[in-house]
């Protein structure tokens, strides 16, 4: 063997391997196929071109709302207010404004009240036929509004209890409640049975257990089901309009009333009615979204199951 072969085999022989060079080279991400790329493109288009479409619906509507005159001209002659101060005086949003408190706030608590109970029945008890209970007060959730909601105004039309105060709050109560019973029930279920036992045995009563361990674990799942419920009931149209009166009209159904009006109101007024109940809607769904996520509910139905 020569000298340079020598020095060659030494050095091959005596030269430690790097295991960084030695490491096979990462595959490049394979390029997506030219029909996966149309798919995408087709339906980021069509998400974009429902928003674009929603938002200048929106846009078209609050335009007009502060529109002196806009008749085949791309922008109204001139803008204003006096549009909103006509429609709180038409049609007496002042009083409608307090019926919609009146009737959401009453559907919240008494929602509250009644449902948290029953998920706690529903969470800790097991019985025969317990699916089929949870069936029963999922129904009217599962059903739509009205189905149910023409045969219960028609037995509240015989009793006197429709056009009152009271049965547009339990019409609105019926959908409410197991609402409530589906969000709290999975926030039960996470709590330690064992907490009641250990609270029993330093001498807690009932009161005192609800109170001061089993109340403030079950304060956020609370606190959004109330939320929850609160912008559901606002926007809750069919039961609110077969069972209200007159003076008993939610800004919804109100909101309705006025759409159909239109031959003796001005459209301005109505578009202005609608940006009021929208921007109320709107600022109750971000106050909800600031204490409730829809995935963090979705995931823990599905721990619980």
């Amino acid at each position: 063997m020569s000298a340079p072969q020598r020095n060659a085999a030494g050095l091959h022989a005596n030269t430690p391997i790097n295991s960084d060079s030695a490491a096979v080279t990462p595959r490049a991400k394979p390029r997506a196929s030219v029909p996966d790329m149309l798919w995408k493109v087709i339906v980021w288009g069509g998400v974009a071109f429902f928003l674009l479409n929603v938002v200048l619906l929106i846009a078209t509507v609050g335009v007009n709302s502060t529109a002196t005159r806009w008749f085949g001209t791309p922008l109204p002659q001139g803008f204003t207010l006096h549009w909103y101060a006509q429609a709180w005086r038409d049609f007496q949003l002042g009083s409608v404004l307090w019926v919609t408190f009146e009737v959401v706030g009453a559907v919240v608590l008494l929602s509250i009240a009644l449902g948290v109970p029953a998920a706690y029945a529903l969470a800790r008890a097991q019985f025969p036929g317990k699916r089929i209970c949870m069936l029963v007060f999922l129904l009217p959730l599962m059903v739509p509004p009205v189905t149910y909601g023409i045969p219960m105004a028609t037995a509240m039309y015989q009793i006197g209890l429709a056009g009152t105060l009271p049965g547009v709050i339990l019409a609105n109560l019926v959908p409410a409640l197991p609402f409530v019973i589906l969000v709290m029930t999975p926030f039960i279920e996470q709590i330690d049975p064992n907490l009641e036992s250990a609270a029993r045995i330093f001498g807690a009563n009932t009161l005192r257990y609800f109170r001061y361990v089993l109340l403030p674990l079950l304060a956020p799942g609370m606190l959004a089901a109330g939320l929850l419920v609160l912008v559901r009931t606002i926007g809750m149209f069919e039961l609110t309009f077969f069972t209200a009166g007159p003076d008993t009209q939610t800004l919804v159904v109100a909101l309705y009333y006025a759409v159909f009006s239109t031959g003796v109101r001005a459209p301005q007024s109505i578009d202005a009615m609608a940006m009021i109940y929208m921007a109320i809607t709107l600022a109750w769904v971000l106050v909800a979204l600031q204490f409730v996520s829809p995935t963090q509910l979705v995931s823990r139905v599905k721990e619980s199951r």
